[in-house]
């Protein structure tokens, strides 16, 4: 089998280093480029990194993507004039720049995951069971523990269980979005669903879905303890993409989940 070009942006980052690691233990995927969006004056495993250009991604067959919104959507742009397949792993988009990725995926190849974790995926399947089960008595809330360095919360995994609930009940997700604590040791449940994000040490991922009706509680949880996980994960899912056509595709797609 031909090995896949691989270009990885955002490449100095915790994700990006991550997946260089398991891209060069991967033999399907061949990396050829890597991307940041400031100048880099080092070679890193045998590679320099670039800017996000034309130029940079032309030879590629897929961009992985773990940056932030801004760089993401730059990064689209220029994948959607080479028609270049695009996995994003990226969190912390505004409904707009959502829509901006649905409607980019009309051209283009993308599959978009808060989270690459096979567990995490199967937590969401199994949290939209929850919901649609549960009656209208049950209200929910979800918690998550992050590494002190990430800046974005709630995480994108939050707030992919939470899109869970949503769509359990059939209900649009931003309208069910409650209040967003930080760093509480505790939170209350509401009508709407609320969040709350612990920031500290090195914890590299810690998820928790509440439901409870005030006589009885559910807990679904998941605990990552190797960021492996995530970038073996977006590696699948760049295998998986890379003879689809355009359109918009989940972990879920990957996984087959019903």
């Amino acid at each position: 089998m031909k090995k896949i070009n691989l270009a990885i942006s955002g490449c100095m980052g915790k994700m990006g280093q991550q997946l260089i690691k398991s891209s060069k233990k991967n033999k399907n995927f061949k990396l050829i480029t890597l991307t940041e969006n400031k100048i880099i004056n080092k070679k890193i495993s045998g590679i320099k990194p670039e800017l996000n250009t034309e130029q940079a991604f032309r030879k590629a067959d897929i961009i992985i993507d773990f940056t932030i919104p801004k760089c993401t959507l730059e990064i689209l742009k220029i994948a959607s004039k080479l028609n270049k397949k695009v996995v994003i792993g990226t969190t912390g988009f505004t409904q707009k720049e959502e829509n901006l990725i649905n409607k980019y995926s009309k051209k283009i190849t993308i599959l978009k995951a808060g989270n690459m974790s096979l567990g995490v995926n199967l937590l969401m399947y199994l949290t939209e069971i929850a919901s649609k089960s549960l009656n209208v008595n049950f209200l929910s809330k979800v918690f998550e523990v992050h590494h002190k360095h990430k800046k974005d919360h709630p995480s994108g995994t939050a707030l992919m269980l939470g899109r869970g609930i949503a769509n359990g009940k059939n209900k649009d997700f931003y309208r069910l979005i409650g209040k967003k604590f930080l760093n509480k040791k505790n939170f209350p449940y509401g009508k709407k669903i609320n969040f709350n994000s612990l920031r500290k040490g090195a914890i590299i991922g810690e998820h928790e879905v509440k439901f409870s009706s005030g006589k009885e509680v559910i807990t679904l949880n998941h605990e990552a303890f190797d960021r492996t996980l995530y970038s073996e994960g977006a590696l699948t899912a760049a295998k998986w993409l890379i003879n689809k056509k355009s359109g918009f595709y989940t972990m879920r797609n990957v996984l087959n989940f019903k």
